[in-house]
């Protein structure tokens, strides 16, 4: 059973960075698109980053281009998620998800779904 569990989450001042991990187990991996997204309160799901396992494109939302980088450690089968220059906007539930195929910005085309982890950006 595909297992994702997100970590990571905290409060920071603007400006500041944060870097989620999400641990990946029960799954052929090697295969499989990752992506984060987040959802703040009363707002949709919002597309992050995503990026296949096996590597080529990285693929960011445009709110945070040039700020957040999604990267991943094999070995470890975790993805993470590096956030700087963090902004009040920034505030969400961070939120890990898995595709076995190609992935892309909606949450309809993931498989798999972590619980999240809770990023509060303070001004």
């Amino acid at each position: 059973q595909v297992q994702l569990v997100e970590s990571g989450g905290g409060l920071v001042q603007a400006g500041g960075s944060l870097r989620l991990s999400c641990a990946a187990s029960g799954g052929m991996f090697s295969t499989y698109t990752m992506g984060w997204f987040r959802q703040a309160p009363g707002k949709e799901r919002e597309f992050v980053a995503r990026n296949r396992w096996s590597g080529g494109p990285t693929y960011y939302g445009d709110s945070v281009k040039g700020r957040f980088t999604i990267s991943r450690d094999n070995a470890k089968n975790t993805v993470y998620l590096q956030m700087n220059n963090l902004k009040p906007e920034d505030t969400a539930v961070y939120v890990c998800a898995a595709s076995r195929g190609p992935g892309s910005i909606s949450p309809r085309d993931y498989d798999y779904w972590g619980q999240g982890t809770q990023v509060s950006v303070s001004s």
